[in-house]
């Protein structure tokens, strides 16, 4: 077969010409041009295999089987995609540098190995002895695991998928993405043509041969994947690592997930030996205080079905400044900005002359609303210098007007509260709902966050400060 031509197609009119241009002479639109492989003939192996004899059928009387899966032997990122590996289906991996992706898929090899099938480990950025290293350090050389995993140093989409289709692995990991470049391309690996390109090669090789493919991929500076956002279409699961890389927490999230939900988190430690899953997870993000402090405060948040519990931490000082500082992390901004003028305007906490910082700890990131109330606690105990009662957490929703919203799954949240030693809940009121009755566990409920602060700070500062409010 002739080798496909490319062109540079415009992203916004779908305008094509031969050469990279900045601006498109159809539209104006400015470097929209993309290169991209101009085929004259279809052959996507999915669509060929399925096209004969497909016919139309109503949908209560299609096949709703669910797909077979395949456990990874990992616990937590089982949980995240579902069930485990679905036959044909397109996995990316994204993170920061030294997040532990790599680490991740290594260990993800060997747990598919262990069952006695084989995976191919194509790697662009690191030599075969430098993946060897490090699966030695991961403790994977031996066994079953240092037989089935064959190691490649290539950088050829084509090479990969041939070599692939010959060994006929049960699962094909690409380390990472944005080093593998198709040859019918001249731009070099990790642009935007080149990366769809790529991807749409081995999305045909895991669909026409029903092999899991997992990809690695970059993260940009602010966060997201690199590569074009079409990638994160294309492929069917989008898996995050998240966590301070100086730290030992690891949270995996699903951005993406055709298979199952979005809205459950792994969470891992990293080891001398790698990813470790962490036993009691509700337990990961607490601090340990030898007393009660001022501006901190224990919220039963939930994470999927999984609730956890996670401090968090305000530090509210004094400043000249005529635009005090708000940091954040780990929070929405935006809400602690809105937090802050509800405190000032509702419940008489003035923090305008003040700098205000927000955090949780663990390196969490949350973005419920439920995180309202005791964001909001733990400002107002900071700037009073008085500490919430000893084994109390709270939860709900703060609005405009002051008044506190009920959030879902409170007694999973509660039950997990108690389990972990704490005694008092600052909840919203339920609203014309049964209210939550759990033994050993009192239930404060209230209807206003200024009531809420009286109800959870205690009566004298916890030492010496400036203590106004």
């Amino acid at each position: 077969m002739a080798r496909a031509q490319s062109r540079y197609v415009c992203q916004a009119c779908g305008a094509a010409v031969l050469r990279w241009e900045g601006q498109c002479r159809s539209c104006g639109a400015w470097n929209t041009l993309v290169e991209t492989v101009i085929r004259e003939e279809v052959r996507p192996r999915a669509v060929a295999a399925h096209a004969a004899g497909a016919a139309p059928v109503p949908l209560a009387h299609a096949e709703t089987a669910a797909p077979k899966r395949r456990p990874t032997g990992i616990g937590e990122l089982d949980r995240v995609l579902g069930g485990g590996l679905v036959p044909g289906s397109v996995v990316l991996i994204g993170g920061e540098p030294g997040i532990g992706k790599s680490t991740l898929v290594l260990q993800l090899a060997a747990g598919v190995a262990v069952e006695g099938d084989g995976v191919l480990y194509a790697t662009g950025e690191e030599s075969t002895g430098q993946v060897r290293l490090r699966a030695t350090r991961l403790g994977l050389t031996t066994g079953r695991a240092g037989e089935a995993i064959r190691v490649v140093a290539e950088t050829g989409a084509g090479r990969i998928t041939d070599l692939a289709r010959a060994e006929r692995p049960a699962l094909l990991i690409v380390d990472s993405i944005q080093t593998v470049a198709s040859e019918e391309l001249d731009g070099p690996p990790g642009s935007v043509g080149q990366v769809r390109e790529v991807t749409l090669r081995l999305m045909e090789f895991a669909k026409g041969e029903g092999i899991p493919v997992i990809l690695v991929g970059h993260v940009t500076k602010d966060g997201s994947l690199a590569g074009p956002k079409t990638l994160e279409h294309l492929v069917d699961v989008v898996l995050s690592i998240e966590g301070d890389r100086t730290g030992g927490l690891r949270l995996l999230r699903a951005a993406k997930n055709r298979f199952g939900s979005t809205e459950e988190v792994g969470v891992f430690e990293m080891g001398e030996a790698g990813l470790t899953e962490v036993a009691d997870p509700a337990r990961a993000f607490l601090a340990e205080h030898d007393a009660p402090a001022p501006g901190s405060v224990v919220a039963p948040v939930l994470e999927g079905s999984r609730p956890l519990l996670v401090e968090v931490q305000a530090l509210v000082a004094p400043t000249g400044a005529p635009s005090p500082r708000r940091t954040a992390s780990g929070i929405d901004p935006n809400r602690l900005a809105l937090l802050v003028a509800v405190l000032g305007r509702r419940a008489g906490i003035g923090l305008a002359g003040h700098d205000v910082y927000a955090n949780l700890a663990g390196g969490l990131d949350v973005a419920e609303p439920g995180l309202d109330l005791p964001l909001a606690l733990a400002l107002a105990s900071s700037l009073r210098d008085r500490p919430i009662r000893p084994g109390t957490v709270a939860i709900g929703e703060v609005g405009l007007l002051g008044e506190l919203r009920a959030v879902g799954g409170l007694e999973r949240r509660l039950r997990e509260a108690a389990r972990l030693g704490f005694t008092r809940a600052i909840v919203p009121r339920a609203g014309g709902r049964e209210p939550v009755v759990l033994p050993g566990v009192e239930i404060v409920t209230t209807g206003s966050l200024a009531e809420a602060i009286k109800l959870a700070l205690t009566d004298g500062p916890a030492g010496r400060g400036t203590g106004n409010g």
